[in-house]
């Protein structure tokens, strides 16, 4: 204990005041000096004694903190008693708590990570074979020139969906990172949607499906166009996609003192009840998907949405229509 400098020190001085104490006391009478010398001593071990505890309990709670770094968090060192050591032992079991709360965090966000590389590597592996394939086909002169226009537009369609595939990651990863810069512009809701239509208006054409827009021209909403009408457009591609031929979209936007809503809605063959909880989750597909579903827009379109202070509910039936309801609230300072 003697080893301990701070130890040393106080010593030290709790033996020169006792001295000092003692001269005094010589001076005034020699009943004194025995009182003094016994209260010097006392003094000095009950002192001496404490400190000693305090070290003790400072050692624990050095011990505590390096199992701590050591990534043992189940240990519990509060304490409802007075003093500066008790409060000092509860700050550190809250520090023991985040640390824990953390590690959790980074483990669910490793396996989440690991999930999300392999159906990644799933989803790129698939076109990427198909092309192997075709482009090995293609390598024969004696090709068929019908066959060699097929193979070459499947390889276009499937670097367009890789394309769309890595473009889509991209952008995931910037919101995740919180690099993704979102502007709070006064949109008209009008334009939003005009914007959202326009890659849509040919497959609609095609399956010859009925369009409604309905809403008030002065509908606004502050948040960014560009990044809201790919939203609204992976919104969009899914209601035309489950929509059978001659179907109809009905979209209706309106405005309050709360939220700007806007609610698209089809009649196609909707949404499995047990998918629903899990249509926002990336790369999760529904049972009604198509074989071409990387099951990553709608997951986009909720990461967009709710980084801009908005919120989206799906409400569906099998054979009745899916319905999604889009809310974007009102900023109060």
């Amino acid at each position: 204990m003697l080893r301990n400098r701070e130890y040393r020190v106080l010593l030290l001085m709790m033996c020169l005041i006792s001295i000092v104490a003692v001269i005094i006391a010589a001076v005034i009478s020699p009943m004194t000096l025995v009182l003094t010398l016994i209260t010097s001593t006392l003094l000095i071990g009950c002192c001496l004694v404490f400190t000693r505890w305090r070290y003790r309990e400072i050692e624990k709670l050095s011990g505590y903190l390096r199992q701590i770094s050591g990534g043992d968090y189940s240990l519990d060192v509060r304490d409802n008693q007075e003093g500066e050591l008790s409060i000092l032992k509860n700050d550190i079991y809250k520090v023991t708590l985040m640390l824990s709360e953390q590690s959790s965090l980074l483990q669910q966000e490793k396996i989440e990570l690991t999930n999300a590389i392999s159906d990644i590597s799933h989803q790129l592996k698939t076109p990427l074979t198909s092309m192997t394939m075709m482009a090995d086909l293609l390598s024969n002169p004696e090709l068929p020139v019908e066959k060699r226009r097929e193979f070459t537009r499947n390889i276009r369609i499937q670097l367009e969906r890789i394309g769309w595939l890595v473009s889509s990651l991209l952008k995931f990863s910037k919101i995740d990172a919180g690099t993704a810069l979102f502007k709070h512009d006064q949109i008209a809701v009008k334009k939003l949607i005009q914007r959202a239509l326009e890659p849509v208006l040919i497959p609609m054409d095609i399956k010859e499906q009925k369009l409604s827009v309905i809403g008030e021209d002065n509908a606004t909403f502050s948040g960014d166009l560009n990044w809201t009408a790919e939203a609204m457009i992976n919104i969009l591609k899914n209601c035309v996609e489950h929509t059978h031929v001659g179907g109809e979209i009905n979209i209706s936007f309106s405005e309050n003192a709360l939220f700007t809503e806007i609610i698209v809605a089809d009649n196609g063959k909707g949404i499995p009840k047990e998918d629903i909880p899990y249509i926002f989750n990336r790369f999760y597909k529904g049972k009604n998907a198509s074989e071409d579903s990387v099951g990553i827009g709608l997951a986009l379109s909720h990461s967009i949405i709710t980084s801009q202070n908005g919120d989206i509910e799906v409400k569906s039936g099998k054979e009745k229509g899916t319905q999604f309801r889009i809310k974007f609230y009102k900023v109060t300072i």
